[in-house]
């Protein structure tokens, strides 16, 4: 399975905000619409970063809630690991594993065109073993006792 099939199951609607938004109006558009991670850009084509609910945390144990005014800019990460649509899910799963993030920016052409997340992939991938499961329990069934 691919990331595309994700894609297609969950929608392509990427969540963005402005790296000259503040902290606050970021950690509001995380919590209103229960999510991880907004992908940070100017244009909603670009990548230009990405905060996490976990950059805010680290920030505000570091700095206190004055970090809330501070401009996304100054807590993003902008090495951003991203994925393509033809990639597989064990494929992204092993990159998130190994980078320990939970949320890629898939990049159709470049362009932002879906985000997928650690909990994307798990679902699609126990799916895909309860079908292969299903599959050789039915050609089990259908084989008789006398292939056994």
């Amino acid at each position: 399975m691919h990331v595309e099939s994700i894609l297609k199951a969950k929608g392509t609607k990427v969540l963005t905000v402005s790296p000259h938004a503040t902290i606050a109006d970021a950690v509001e558009l995380l919590s209103r619409h229960g999510i991880g991670a907004v992908v940070v850009s100017g244009d909603g084509a670009s990548v230009v970063g990405i905060l996490s609910e976990r950059d805010v945390v680290r920030a505000l144990a570091k700095g206190g809630t004055g970090v809330l005014e501070q401009k996304v800019a100054s807590l993003m990460t902008v090495d951003v690991f991203t994925c393509d649509p033809d990639d597989t899910v064990g494929e992204i799963m092993s990159m998130m594993t190994t980078r320990r993030i939970r949320h890629l920016p898939v990049l159709r052409d470049g362009k932002l065109s879906g985000i997928v997340s650690i909990g994307d992939a798990v679902k699609y991938r126990l799916e895909e073993i309860e079908l292969e499961a299903s599959s050789l329990r039915n050609f089990i069934v259908g084989a008789g006792p006398a292939a056994v």
